[in-house]
């Protein structure tokens, strides 16, 4: 976009000077002529500008920025289209004359810790009021904390945002990730979706920088830095500084945990834990309750023991006084009864031998028990049948099981129905429920470290293929299938998908060219286009006069290409014909010529021609300059 500086914008802000220049918009500082006072201008650049998508977006931002009033929230005060000149959408803002986070940190390094968390407790109060409106921000990063001359802490550019009070997540055509990579979640990289648990990650990485005085990841692409963030751990602050007070370090930590179930779960959340710290750091922080110089140590729970499994190789089943005992019993008192004569002897004898070869074979030793069914059931439940019959149970093994539920007997040995010796043993084979393997992770690896991570499980690698992607780097897995995570039977088949890198695409030459025809055409062949405006005595207007890469270059997919397109030339001549002409028709000639009009009128004629032009025909004047008429 070229630099509209000097611009009358709304027929109200004088643009002064452009102070940054973004991928959706330009900001200048400006003077709002109606109040006299200085503000920012935001500025969509014009080529988004014919995106309904993108303009939508951008009056969303300063719906959600002016649904928020906080002294540390930069204030929105107007937005509109420029109606007059050149085409703008424009956001007004408040105007902090001062300096970013970025260039603090740039010129001082790290901070001391008073001072981190200094700086840090504003960031979160502001945070915390978005979030209790239930908008999120999603791009929190130094560059967007501004402080002021005086020193206030101000959070800008809710342009990300998200929250029930400006609708649906704001996301970039293609599935592009919004925000800055070194602060972004995982679940953003993953998933590309945010709550206030990320801008509490991105919160903690800006603190973690303020401490350190360096980012926890570094690499040579963004990609690999955003995949760091999903798959290495944060460093903890105390192995980059030993004054580091632990309390601290630990809630850092659990704001940048990959779970975001492991974070505070709102900024609110973060800040009431910073400022306890900050407490017991300077107990004078917290003069007004007295009870809090000396912080109560909290009551510790005891930790339970952990109760092992009941899951031995045997488990016996105590089995019931057997007819046995009863018998030999029996037996000492008939050899004992004084009612045993001698010559009786030989028959008794024989009783004795018919009985006990009666108990063997009918409820001694030598008898046999029926086993009953206990398949499906619990081993309580089998326990339960089992042991009443005198009979022991052991589990003999533990096995998967397709249908049988885990915690449930497959089967018995012997089986149902089967018989087993008084006080034997019924062996349980147990069911472990189906066989299941999660699928690892391996977006982002190298198909080589993927296959040897499935290997790791009873799965097979079925077919790798290639594709182009735009934000997986050439030659690492962009997903699997089935996806990671899910759970699936032993020897099931996972293909992997392989970015072949980005697209590359032939750039045909626009030079001479419609631009509205370059900017449509290079749109969609996948290209991000810069569309550029500027005066030109040699190209007509709305022609590009320049492209970057220039026409038979490659470029990537998805790439910037950027054009410069003429606004013609920036003079005109007043032409001689406008003398006695009606004063309509005059004054259309002169508008079509880029001029502004101003008509005075004199006399009673009511035929009105022109009498009188000002500057005078033939002068060379600059288009937008104002031509006077009279006509009478």
């Amino acid at each position: 976009m070229s630099d509209l500086t000097g611009e009358l914008i709304d027929g109200r802000y004088q643009l002064l000077r452009q102070v940054a220049n973004g991928g959706m918009a330009s900001i200048y500082e400006a003077i709002d002529t109606r109040l006299d006072r200085k503000v920012a201008v935001k500025i969509m650049h014009p080529h988004l500008a014919q995106d309904e998508a993108f303009v939508s977006r951008f009056i969303k931002e300063a719906k959600a920025a002016a649904a928020l009033s906080h002294p540390n929230i930069v204030a929105v005060q107007d937005q509109g289209w420029n109606q007059s000149g050149i085409p703008a959408v424009f956001l007004v803002m408040e105007l902090i004359e001062g300096h970013t986070l970025r260039e603090y940190l740039n010129e001082r390094g790290r901070f001391e810790v008073k001072d981190a968390i200094n700086y840090l407790t504003p960031i979160l109060s502001a945070l915390a009021a978005a979030h209790s409106l239930g908008i999120v921000h999603r791009d929190i990063k130094p560059e967007n904390i501004l402080i002021s001359k005086e020193g206030r802490i101000k959070i800008a550019d809710f342009g990300l945002a998200r929250g029930e009070l400006i609708g649906s997540t704001m996301t970039a055509e293609s599935s592009v990730i919004l925000g800055s990579v070194s602060y972004l979640s995982p679940e953003q990289v993953q998933r590309g979706i945010a709550d206030s648990r990320s801008d509490v990650y991105a919160a903690g990485i800006v603190a973690y920088e303020m401490v350190t005085g360096e980012k926890p990841f570094s690499a040579d692409s963004p990609i690999q830095i955003a995949y760091m963030h999903v798959n290495e751990e944060i460093p903890r602050l105390r192995s980059k500084r030993r004054d580091i007070p632990k309390a601290l370090d630990d809630l850092i930590a659990s704001s940048t945990a990959k779970n975001p179930d492991e974070r505070p779960r709102t900024a609110g959340e973060f800040l009431d834990k910073l400022q306890q710290i900050q407490v017991d750091l300077d107990p004078r922080k917290n003069q007004m309750d007295l009870g809090l110089d000396l912080p109560v140590e909290p009551i510790k729970e005891k930790p339970r023991k952990k109760v092992k499994e009941e899951t031995p190789a045997e488990i016996s089943v105590p089995v019931v006084e057997s007819t046995k005992e009863i018998r030999r019993k029996e037996e000492k008192k008939k050899r004992a009864s004084k009612r045993v004569r001698r010559n009786r002897k030989v028959a008794l004898v024989l009783a004795i031998a018919l009985g006990v070869g009666g108990w063997w074979t009918l409820v001694g030793p030598g008898s046999r028990v029926v086993v009953p069914s206990t398949v499906g059931a619990t081993f309580d439940e089998a326990i339960s049948v089992i042991s009443p019959l005198g009979l022991n149970a052991v589990i003999l093994e533990k096995r998967f099981d397709e249908e049988i539920p885990k915690g449930k007997i497959i089967e018995s040995l012997p089986a149902g129905g089967g018989k087993v010796d008084a006080g034997g043993t019924v062996k349980l084979v147990l069911s472990k429920g189906p066989e299941r393997y999660e699928i690892p992770m391996t977006t982002g690896l190298t198909p080589e470290a993927a296959q040897n991570a499935l290997k790791k499980y009873p799965l097979l690698v079925g077919s790798v293929n290639e594709v182009y992607n735009s934000k997986i780097p050439k030659g690492f897995v962009i997903s699997s299938t089935p996806e990671s995570g899910t759970s699936v039977k032993r020897d099931t088949k996972v293909d992997l998908l392989v970015s072949k890198g980005i697209e590359q695409i032939a750039l045909a030459s626009y030079l001479g060219k419609s631009g509205e025809q370059a900017l449509n055409e290079l749109t969609e062949a996948g290209f991000s286009v810069e569309a550029g405006y500027e005066y030109s005595e040699t190209v007509p207007e709305l022609a590009v006069i320049s492209q970057i890469p220039a026409g038979g270059a490659t470029a990537d997919k998805g790439g910037k290409v950027s054009i410069l397109i003429s606004k013609g030339p920036r003079y005109t001549v007043i032409p001689k014909t406008v003398i006695t002409m009606n004063a309509k028709d005059a004054q259309q000639m002169l508008e079509s010529l880029g001029l502004k009009v101003k008509v005075v009128s004199i006399g009673n004629n009511k035929k009105k021609v022109v009498k009188k032009v000002s500057p005078a025909v033939n002068t060379k004047v600059k288009r937008g300059s104002l031509v006077t008429i009279t006509v009478g």
